[in-house]
């Protein structure tokens, strides 16, 4: 199982990457147009992945639901293991270290961003994004939550139906009280992306990565 990705090259010399992986039933034309929304300067090198599962109905999927919270594990271990791979190879490729890696999704997408940031064993980078999403927890897969922790940005909206915000206040909890610095909004919206949210996500990833020189 491999990845496939659309990818947006950096104006110069990348000064760092950002990589963005969609929700369900979605592909990897979802949020590419937010490459540019979040770094418009495009300092950063970024990616936008395609899940590997195709299941009802419709679309590219990163694992078979098994409830909210708590994704199937045969699948989701699947696409972790493919997203690890893909992951590495693309920041070698572009020589680009990990502390100078954005990850951040929707929905599914968040919960992959969650757990290739904080999965056991991996590398930091250098902060997370998860938009109407959830830290997940999965039978054979353990999350490394001792510090330091990359900062965490949330956003969820209110009138969620698919994955209340209750999900997202839960994360922000667990993350703060492991000692992460989080940047959390809510939005009187439903399963969507808030884009006024958008705009201080692009100024919260130039103070992580800030401009060479």
């Amino acid at each position: 199982m491999s990845l496939t990705a659309r990818v947006r090259p950096a104006a110069a010399e990348p000064e760092g990457a950002l990589v963005l992986f969609h929700g369900r039933g979605a592909d990897e034309h979802d949020l590419f147009l937010l490459l540019d929304a979040l770094d418009p300067e495009r300092r950063l090198v970024g990616a936008t992945p395609r899940a590997p599962l195709s299941l009802p109905p419709g679309g590219s999927h990163w694992y078979v639901l098994g409830g909210i919270g708590t994704p199937e594990a045969t699948t989701f271990q699947a696409s972790y293991a493919a997203a690890t791979e893909w992951l590495d190879g693309f920041m070698q490729e572009h020589n680009i270290a990990v502390d100078r890696l954005v990850l951040g999704g929707f929905s599914q997408g968040g919960v992959m961003a969650y757990s290739l940031g904080l999965g056991q064993g991996r590398p930091r980078p250098a902060g997370i994004i998860a938009l109407s999403s959830f830290v997940p927890t999965v039978e054979g897969f353990e999350l490394d939550l001792s510090p330091p922790l990359p900062p965490v940005a949330i956003g969820h909206g209110t009138l969620d139906p698919v994955i209340e915000v209750e999900w997202g206040r839960r994360a922000r909890a667990l993350l703060e009280e492991a000692g992460a610095e989080v940047l959390y909004r809510e939005t009187p919206m439903f399963h969507q992306i808030d884009p006024d949210f958008i705009r201080v996500l692009s100024a919260w990833i130039e103070r992580l990565l800030p401009p060479r020189g």
